[in-house]
C-alpha cells in the first residue's frame, strides 16, 4: 500500500466499516419497504409472494453486514495506536476466522431446508447470537469501567456504548425472529386456502409486531456510526 496516497491498511479498514454501515441500513430499508406489500390484502397472493421473495433476498445484506461488522470493528482497533498490541496479529486473525464461520452459519441458515440438519443450523445460529449479546455487553461494561483498557490513561466510554449498541442490534434481531414466528404458518395458510380475515390479521400482526425492533436497529446503527466517527470524550484514539 502507498501511504502517501492514503491507501493504508487503516484507511481500508475504515472504508470497509463504512460500507458495512451503508449496506446494513440500506438493506433494512429495502426489507421494510417490501414488507408493506406483503400485508396488503388488495394484492394477489402471487404479487405478495414476490414481495416475500424480495424480502428474503434483500434481508441477506443486513445479515451479512451485521456479522462482518464485528471483525471489521476489531480490525479498526487493531490498526489504532493503542489497540495494536491487544488486537494485532493472531488475535485479529482468530476474530476474522470466527466471524467467517459465523457468516457461513448464517448463509446455511438462510438456505436451510426442513429437517433435522436445518433445525440444528437454525438453533446454532440463535445460540451464537445470544452468546454474543451477553459477551459483548460484558465487554462494554468492562470497557466503560476499566481505568486503562488499552494500556494508556484515556476515556473509552464512547467505545463501550458502541459495543453495547452492536449487542443491542443483535438482541433486536433475535426479538424480530421471535415475533415473526407466527408469520410462516399464516403465510402458508394464505397460499393454501386463500385470504381470510383471520389469516390477514395474523400476517399483519406478525409483520407490525417487529416494527419497534426494526426502528430500534435503525437508531442503534446511527448511534454506533456517530460514536465511531466522533468518539465523544476521547482524545487518545
Amino acid at each position: 500500500m502507498n501511504g502517501a496516497h492514503g491507501w493504508t491498511f487503516e484507511n481500508l479498514a475504515i472504508v470497509l466499516h463504512l460500507v458495512l454501515f451503508a449496506y446494513w441500513l440500506g438493506g433494512d430499508l429495502g426489507v421494510f419497504y417490501a414488507s408493506r406489500f406483503v400485508i396488503r390484502p388488495d394484492l394477489s397472493p402471487e404479487a405478495r409472494g414476490v414481495a416475500v421473495k424480495v424480502m428474503e433476498v434483500v434481508d441477506m445484506s443486513p445479515r451479512i453486514c451485521l456479522v462482518l461488522f464485528l471483525p471489521s470493528g476489531v480490525t479498526l482497533m487493531a490498526t489504532s495506536q493503542y489497540g495494536r498490541d491487544i488486537f494485532g496479529g493472531w488475535p485479529l486473525a482468530v476474530v476474522w476466522v470466527a466471524g467467517l464461520c459465523w457468516l457461513a452459519l448464517v448463509i446455511a441458515d438462510h438456505r436451510r431446508r426442513p429437517g433435522r440438519t436445518g433445525t440444528l443450523v437454525h438453533r446454532a445460529d440463535l445460540v451464537v447470537r445470544a452468546g454474543l449479546v451477553v459477551g459483548l455487553l460484558g465487554v462494554a461494561v468492562y470497557t466503560a469501567l476499566a481505568a486503562q483498557p488499552f494500556g494508556v490513561p484515556t476515556t473509552q466510554v464512547w467505545l463501550a456504548w458502541k459495543v453495547a449498541a452492536y449487542a443491542a442490534c443483535i438482541a433486536c434481531g433475535l426479538a424480530i425472529r421471535i415475533r415473526l414466528a407466527p408469520f410462516g404458518p399464516a403465510w402458508a395458510a394464505l397460499v393454501r386456502d386463500g385470504s381470510s380475515p383471520d389469516v390477514e390479521r395474523r400476517i399483519r400482526a406478525s409483520v407490525r409486531g417487529v416494527l419497534p425492533f426494526v426502528y430500534a436497529i435503525w437508531v442503534l446503527v446511527f448511534v454506533a456510526a456517530f460514536l465511531g466517527v466522533l468518539k465523544p470524550g476521547s482524545t487518545a484514539l
